[in-house]
């Protein structure tokens, strides 16, 4: 099975805009979305849920308000401000289960939490696993690993041997889970200084795993000495630069349509993906033998 996921340095570099059409033009594929903290493939691809699944993760402290003396010597030793008021906080509250080990009447007790959800949906491009991690919950890796898992489990039992991952941007544990084990990583980048800076990064991640990568170039001609640099950059690390997407406000336009833009017209912007996605797939069989 061939896996491809696609990775940014940094967020809003237009990653998401190629996965949709990338899930336009490829056959016979499952589609992942691993950015769970910030997940927004599915505004694009539109999906209809057939399954939804609640991810658990983590712990948080329970007072019992029968067995709770209020003696104080929880909100003395919390290290993180969480107890107030003989209250817990769980925004505050980083699960180290310190109080209820230290109370002496046995008051508090950790349990399991809630911390997302995981969704298994049908789109006109064929199934989407995707997820979306509660408001300032943890463990993002560990759901990005079970959203990875899924998809895998589902290309089987259909026969298909094309994943589609549309990963997280940076180089954090979301990056690293979505990662290790993929066939191949496209990397896209903006030419900006940061973009630079957190393509070198990410490039280094994909070294450390031993996962082959490529770069695309995304709105290259918005400074083109910095895509000269990046370019070099590649050159030099022995990574290829399989595509320089001109920018264009239509891949916008067709954003706000809810369409890929290789779907919504037929340009300079569709025939520059189309050719990105023909030299992913060389790339791919190569990883294979």
């Amino acid at each position: 099975m061939k896996e491809v996921v696609i990775l940014s340095g940094k967020g809003g570099t237009g990653k998401t805009s190629i996965v949709g059409s990338f899930a336009a033009i490829a056959e016979d594929k499952v589609l992942a979305d691993c950015d769970v903290d910030t997940a927004d493939l599915h505004l694009l691809l539109q999906p209809t849920i057939r399954e939804e699944h609640e991810f658990w993760s983590g712990q948080v402290a329970i007072i019992d308000k029968g067995r709770c003396t209020r003696c104080g010597l929880c909100q003395k030793l919390c290290r993180f401000n969480a107890i107030k008021d003989f209250k817990i906080d769980a925004t505050l509250c980083e699960d180290c289960s310190f109080c209820s080990r230290a109370c002496p009447f046995k008051a508090i007790t950790m349990k399991e939490k809630l911390a997302g959800r995981r969704f298994i949906s049908d789109t006109i491009y064929g199934t989407l696993v995707h997820a979306q991690l509660g408001i300032a919950q943890e463990n993002s890796g560990k759901l990005v690993a079970d959203v990875r898992r899924q998809a895998r489990q589902i290309a089987e039992s259909k026969g298909v041997e094309l994943i589609i991952s549309d990963g997280p941007p940076g180089i954090g544990c979301p990056v690293i889970s979505s990662l290790s084990g993929a066939s191949l990583a496209l990397l896209v980048a903006e030419p900006t200084l940061s973009g630079i800076h957190d393509l070198e990064r990410v490039i280094g991640v994909c070294k450390h795993f031993g996962v082959p990568a490529m770069v695309c170039i995304n709105k290259y001609d918005i400074n083109k000495e910095n895509s000269r640099r990046i370019a070099q950059y590649c050159s030099e690390s022995g990574v290829e630069v399989a595509a320089r997407i001109p920018f264009n406000n239509i891949v916008t336009e067709a954003m706000v349509h809810g369409q890929p833009v290789v779907e919504y017209v037929d340009g300079t912007i569709s025939r520059e993906i189309k050719k990105l996605w023909g030299k992913v797939t060389s790339a791919l069989d190569q990883s294979i033998k």
